[in-house]
């Protein structure tokens, strides 16, 4: 999901340039991680996708949320970093699966070299995660990273099953975006907290945070596979539908289907029975069931649970940042 809208509206650049010295130093160990003596491939393939453009949002909430936490010491480099690998690894997996040719406009990896090498430089960046998480001598770190992992795992699996299945209903789906985006902005808020040692108030309110802007990230970027711009968004509008991803929007509009809308849902998202017209015909059924605005204002809902869960947390510049940001999560779909 890009994130580009005019200067003075872009909470995730002022994140940027607030820990601009932890970015740095955040990049550097990522370079060095993800070098590899005996395996060239490996870090062509990484640098490929690490070095694209992407705004580091995940990294920069675990850096965020430990300063505001008052740490001063060096581990949440070492966890900024791992949650980026862990992200990356999952990006490469998932355009494997979902045979994807294109990722932030520019052509995957799995496109460039093939599916073994994203799938097994994936499963390297996992391990390397792991290896920078035990760095920090935390217990409860690495516990709850490697949940994340399993986690975000979990959900994709899910999500194999549920995503063709019209019997998904939101519940399911909810469960989907906890595991395969939630989870680990969750997993990086929470460590922030953690390797600072804050309270456990704290600690639970930056969790819950990270919980739900996850969704609420999640949710935009299903939102703006119908109604976003394709040069913006780096997707291709339609995708999700040509995929036959059974998203929110759809999961609303297939709930108040009549039994003709129901039959084609049925034969463009179950069976696979796509034709000219139908991605058209999709839209304007999501507009007649008002799929798209309760959609919208489940999005907005969730941003606002995550701004209430910073109430908890000590007043700081950067919790000012963090409210901003799930107010900008949302704002290109209000």
């Amino acid at each position: 999901m890009s994130l580009d809208t005019p200067a003075a509206t872009k909470p995730h650049e002022r994140l940027a340039t607030h820990l601009a010295e932890d970015m740095d130093a955040v990049n550097v160990l990522i370079r060095e991680r993800m070098a590899s003596e005996h395996a060239p491939r490996i870090p062509e393939v990484t640098a490929h996708l690490v070095e694209a453009g992407g705004k580091r949002l995940r990294p920069m909430l675990t850096l965020a949320t430990a300063r505001l936490c008052g740490y001063t010491g060096p581990y949440h480099v070492h966890l900024a970093a791992t949650v980026e690998f862990i992200h990356t690894a999952t990006l490469l997996h998932d355009d494997v699966v979902d045979e994807s040719n294109q990722r932030r406009g520019r052509p995957t990896a799995n496109l460039l070299w093939d599916n073994q090498s994203s799938v097994l430089v994936g499963d390297y960046l996992f391990a390397r995660s792991f290896q920078l998480m035990v760095e920090t001598g935390s217990l409860r770190v690495l516990d709850i990273l490697a949940n994340a992992a399993a986690t975000i795992a979990e959900g994709e699996v899910l999500q194999l099953s549920a995503a063709q299945d019209l019997a998904t209903d939101e519940d399911i789906y909810l469960k989907v975006v906890r595991g395969k985006t939630a989870a680990l902005f969750s997993a990086a808020t929470e460590v922030g907290g953690v390797i600072a040692g804050a309270d456990e108030a704290q600690v639970r309110a930056l969790f819950t945070y990270g919980d739900a802007l996850g969704i609420a990230f999640q949710i935009v970027d299903d939102l703006l596979d119908y109604g976003g711009d394709s040069a913006k968004t780096g997707k291709n509008i339609g995708d999700d539908f040509r995929e036959r991803k059974l998203t929110l929007p759809v999961i609303k509009a297939v709930a108040k289907a009549d039994a003709e809308e129901r039959a084609f849902w049925s034969r463009v998202i179950e069976k696979g029975d796509q034709r000219d017209g139908d991605l058209e015909h999709a839209l304007a059924l999501l507009d007649r069931h008002g799929a798209m605005a309760a959609t919208r204002a489940d999005a907005v809902a969730y941003a606002a649970q995550a701004k209430a869960a910073l109430e908890a947390v000590a007043p700081h510049p950067l919790t000012d940042m963090l409210r901003d940001l799930a107010d900008y999560v949302v704002a290109r779909v209000t």
